[in-house]
């Protein structure tokens, strides 16, 4: 894990939305759209759609995405990676 997606992970632990996470990292759209892919392909997130219920793509194309409308979480297997387990 690098250390922008652990600054990402550090804000994971409870369902965020796509723009709070923005806030609270200032990063620009592509550098948070590229780690977020980055985690949810290692299966360390969920991307969520109304807090509850994964999203599910064919292919996640950045330039596709509805991201404001995006929830993003922790996995498990994600949370051991991030706390060195």
């Amino acid at each position: 894990m690098n250390e922008q997606e652990i600054d990402l992970m550090d804000e994971l632990y409870f369902v965020q939305s796509y723009k709070d996470i923005k806030n609270e990292l200032k990063w620009g759209d592509s550098v948070l759209q590229e780690n977020l892919l980055s985690l949810h392909q290692k299966e360390f997130i969920k991307i969520l759609v109304n807090h509850d219920e994964e999203y599910r793509a064919n292919t996640y194309n950045p330039h596709e995405m509805d991201w404001e409308g995006l929830y993003f979480l922790a996995t498990k297997k994600g949370l051991l990676e991030h706390n060195g387990f």
